[in-house]
């Protein structure tokens, strides 16, 4: 997989989808296109109250993800990996190549876990590796899968601290 400190919206990204009774490897554009006129990128999507047995599923490997506070430019960003593992996949949609775009993806949502609660009111779904299969078939009930992670699943690392200006 290409190597990238940060995957910004409209980047392109590998993620990980069903393809017949395998698993392949795509690169897509990160964010779902505006759905009207004013409107930006869509690159969280709530996940609750929500059935996606109709939708296209995907995994999005990362490293890790970010979380950022307080409220003077630049904010602080903290950084959030999962316990005992190089890597995370979080559960995330994606949607085919529109004209001569590419497919796009997005990340879906969940309350925040206990690890993620102080420092934001949304986390993306991250999903333990036996979920992984059961996400891209789903297998399991969704409200098993797209939930927040137990107490002490991720570690966070403050890597740039609020702005003090």
């Amino acid at each position: 997989m290409p190597q990238a400190d940060d995957i910004r919206i409209k980047d392109p990204a590998p993620v990980m989808r069903g393809a017949d009774d395998a698993i392949e490897l795509a690169s897509m554009t990160f964010g779902f296109p505006p759905t009207g006129p004013k409107g930006g990128p869509v690159f969280n999507f709530r996940s609750e109250g929500r059935q996606f047995g109709n939708s296209k599923r995907c995994l999005i490997p990362a490293s890790a993800f970010f979380e950022f506070t307080g409220t003077k430019y630049p904010k602080a960003k903290h950084r959030f990996t999962l316990n005992g593992s190089p890597f995370m996949a979080v559960a995330g949609l994606w949607r085919e190549a529109v004209g001569n775009k590419p497919p796009t993806f997005t990340m879906l949502t969940t309350d925040p876990g206990p690890d993620v609660v102080p420092y934001h009111n949304r986390q993306v779904v991250v999903l333990q590796p036996e979920n992984w299969a059961a996400w891209i078939n789903l297998t399991k009930p969704e409200a098993e899968l797209l939930r927040p992670l137990p107490a002490g699943s991720l570690s966070v690392e403050t890597i740039r601290p609020e702005s003090s200006t």
